[in-house]
């Protein structure tokens, strides 16, 4: 049996999705165990948002500059200053930080962040790693980690804000996790999306869901888990589901895969893989049915 979890987006929530995403879910045969709200000021307070997107929140609002792998060489190299003595001076900060510093909110710091990134005072460390050399009028040039998340974080912890979620599950011989993905939920980009998916559906109608503006990739209606560890992840980070009590968390720790790995998993780290090279752990698991994605867990797990 599958397991996922799905969520209807802030912008998308409104009194005729939520009933409307629900009938589309039970009509391909997917089974919904529990379904609620998250508002806003509890995903702002406990990082529910922070934790989603771990790898790129890690470097803008958990981890202070000092607790990053920086290469240096590459910081020396884009901005002319070592970056131990960048360090020492208290003039590197997470995008978080940075907004308390300069006095800024996350559209502003967004601004700012996006001059930085046209005059060239950007450089990327590696996937969603980020730092930029940014100024502002009245201000002395400060260097900042992944500002950009700021704006992103914002659309899920403004006041007022929201999301409608659904734990779900369904027969993975009738459904298959690639067709849950790319024919009931859609592609990212939801002017892609086949007409019938919730994604093109939504992309469609949704002057009349009551959307204030229309879907776009970032803002793409509804999110859906891309594979059943995933899927696990994401109840243990916005459910708070013990992993041993989880159906898919139990599988995986009878299987031989410890509680300490699937929580160090959780968040997508870089592992060893087949070739001897490293990847996302996410991306190993990709559109995987409950069987496959355990044995390729099982797998992953000899290699590190």
């Amino acid at each position: 049996m599958n397991s996922a979890f799905v969520f209807l987006k802030p912008h998308a929530v409104t009194e005729t999705t939520i009933p409307f995403v629900k009938e589309e879910l039970t009509k391909h045969g997917i089974n919904i165990l529990t379904e609620g709200d998250l508002t806003s000021d509890v995903i702002d307070k406990k990082k529910l948002i922070d934790q989603h997107y771990y790898a790129i929140a890690s470097k803008a609002t958990i981890l202070k500059p000092n607790e990053l792998n920086v290469p240096k060489d590459k910081f020396k190299e884009q901005f002319g200053l070592e970056w131990d003595e960048a360090l020492s001076q208290g003039v590197v900060y997470n995008a978080m930080d940075a907004c308390s510093h300069l006095g800024v909110d996350a559209e502003k710091l967004s601004e700012i962040w996006g001059k930085a990134k046209k005059d060239g005072q950007l450089v990327k460390f590696g996937g969603g790693f980020y730092c930029g050399k940014v100024t502002m009028e009245g201000k002395d040039p400060i260097y900042v980690f992944n500002g950009f998340f700021m704006s992103m974080r914002a659309a899920f912890t403004a006041p007022n804000k929201r999301i409608h979620y659904f734990s779900v599950e369904f027969d993975e011989g009738k459904l298959s996790w690639e067709d849950f993905r790319g024919k009931v939920l859609g592609p990212t980009d939801p002017a892609t999306a086949p007409a019938d998916s919730l994604r093109g559906q939504i992309m469609a109608k949704w002057k009349d869901f009551g959307l204030a503006s229309e879907p776009n990739v970032g803002d793409n209606g509804v999110h859906a888990s891309a594979s059943p560890f995933e899927g696990l992840a994401e109840r243990m980070n916005w459910l708070e589901a013990p992993c041993d009590q989880d159906p898919y968390g139990k599988k995986l720790i009878e299987s031989g895969i410890d509680q300490d790995t699937i929580k160090a998993w959780s968040v997508d780290p870089q592992v060893n893989i087949e070739g001897g090279s490293k990847g996302s752990l996410f991306d190993q698991l990709e559109d995987m049915n409950s069987t496959p994605c355990l044995e390729k867990a099982l797998a992953l797990k000899k290699l590190n």
